[in-house]
C-alpha cells in the first residue's frame, strides 16, 4: 500500500492505522484478516449494483471477485471524513494475470457501526480497464 500520495487525512491516528490494515487485508487478498473488520450485517456496492449483504456472503463474492486479478495495491491520496464514516479516494494498482499493469481511480465511502466494524461500503470506480 502507498501513502506518500496522500494529501488530507481527516482521521484520528488510530482509525487510520485502523484503516490502513483493513487497506493492508485486501491487497494482501487475506479473506480472514479482512473478514474480521466486518460487521455480520455489512452491505457492499459497486457502483450502482449491490455486491453483497452480510458478512459471509460479500466474503464468499470477494473470495471469487480477488482471484479475478493477479494483485492489488492501494494508492491513497484523500480520506474525508469522521472516525465513523469517511470516504476514500485512491488509486488502485491491479496487475492482471497476463502480468499487464493497469491503475483504476476509486472512491469508497465506508460507514463503521458502534463497535467499529465496517457496516456500509459504496465503491466508485470503473474495472472495465481490469478485465480487457
Amino acid at each position: 500500500m502507498k501513502t506518500q500520495n496522500l494529501k488530507v487525512n481527516q482521521l484520528s491516528a488510530n482509525s487510520y492505522r485502523n484503516y490502513l490494515s483493513y487497506l493492508e487485508a485486501m491487497d494482501n487478498k487475506n479473506m480472514v484478516a479482512y473478514g474480521k473488520f466486518l460487521a455480520d450485517d455489512v452491505e457492499m456496492w459497486f457502483n450502482n449494483e449491490q455486491f453483497g449483504s452480510g458478512k459471509e456472503t460479500i466474503l464468499k463474492a470477494l473470495s471469487e471477485y480477488w482471484k479475478s486479478f493477479a494483485s492489488i495495491e492501494h494508492d491513497l491520496t484523500h480520506i474525508y471524513g469522521t472516525d465513523k464514516n469517511y470516504v476514500l479516494e485512491a488509486l488502485n494498482h491491479y496487475k492482471r494475470h497476463d502480468g499487464k499493469d493497469v491503475t483504476v481511480r476509486a472512491v469508497a465511502f465506508t460507514d463503521l457501526n458502534d463497535n467499529g466494524k465496517v457496516k456500509s461500503v459504496r465503491l466508485y470506480m470503473d474495472m472495465a480497464p481490469v478485465f480487457k
